[in-house]
């Protein structure tokens, strides 16, 4: 019997559910990690995915809420449009303006964003040390506005974003605004550039200790692109270069990065901790993060 035959057999009248709306949604690894969590822990719990779009969106969040489930996380496109549908939002929402993670409180839902903290948590397990340091981070999307927002709250001391120039950079302008002013208590210094721009790129990355994408670029079917060319001699020793995509495990970026001596780490540490992060909102319980990332990938 495996440990997802355990955790079907747990399943009766008092099991409190959990989903995940999203769409496409046949690639997410988060029901098999939750529900193999679900029965590392003993939890009456089940997860499920829900192949969910913005033109349904607001009647699946209903039919969540009348099914009074425990929460559900929210992914790709769906992660700005499910605030309208919310009852309140914690400030890793507010910040990002995205939601990510949603806890059903007695009928108030309420919207959390953990993919900042995930990636955030990733680099301190891997030993990175981010006070005072200057990042540069490229991408203004659904992953990259929640790890600038969070980043500028870690005790960095200086952002500098690239994103393309295009219907979407006013994302990234927005971000640096939101750092800027908003945050400003945190005093981190944040500046904008376009990524097409490669003498900025070149001499942002050289004052840099960490270099991120946040950018789907070396995902499949873009498995042959990167954020970096290998000619632009941006990478080096010493930096330490992060990506969120975590399949393929080592991205054209982190292979060039590997060969140029520089610190890689790839998205996967990010995924579980984000997903730590809403188990626990979901449940009360550590998720057992160490067992998880035994079974599914070693």
């Amino acid at each position: 019997m495996t440990y997802f035959d355990k955790n079907l057999e747990k399943i009766d009248g008092r099991t409190k559910l959990v989903g995940l709306l999203a769409t496409p949604i046949g690639h997410s690894l988060s029901p098999r990690m939750h529900n193999l969590g679900y029965t590392l822990k003993g939890l009456n719990y089940s997860y499920l995915a829900f192949e969910v779009g913005n033109e349904t969106l607001e009647k699946a969040v209903e039919g969540m809420k009348a099914l009074d489930v425990a929460g559900f996380n929210v992914s790709m496109p769906n992660k700005m449009e499910v605030i309208k549908y919310l009852d309140e939002l914690d400030d890793s929402a507010r910040y990002t303006g995205a939601v990510n993670t949603v806890v059903n409180k007695e009928g108030k839902l309420i919207g959390y964003n953990s993919d900042g903290k995930g990636y955030v948590k990733n680099l301190e397990v891997h030993g990175v040390d981010l006070n005072g340091q200057k990042v540069t981070l490229v991408g203004s999307g659904g992953a990259a506005t929640p790890i600038a927002i969070e980043l500028a709250q870690s005790g960095i001391s200086e952002i500098s974003i690239f994103a393309r120039y295009d219907k979407f950079f006013h994302q990234a302008e927005m971000n640096v605004d939101k750092i800027n002013y908003d945050m400003k208590d945190f005093g981190v210094k944040a500046n904008i550039f376009q990524l097409e721009d490669k003498e900025a790129f070149q001499r942002e990355v050289a004052e840099s200790a960490v270099l991120a994408n946040g950018t789907s670029l070396g995902m499949k079917p873009l498995d042959q692109l990167s954020i970096v060319d290998g000619t632009l001699g941006v990478l080096r020793e010493g930096l330490v270069v992060t990506d969120v995509v975590y399949n393929p495990s080592k991205t054209k970026l982190l292979q060039l990065a590997e060969a140029a001596g520089a610190t890689v780490i790839n998205g996967l540490g990010m995924m579980l901790w984000q997903g730590a992060i809403a188990f626990k909102l979901f449940t009360g319980e550590d998720m057992p993060i160490e067992e998880i990332k035994k079974i599914m990938f070693e």
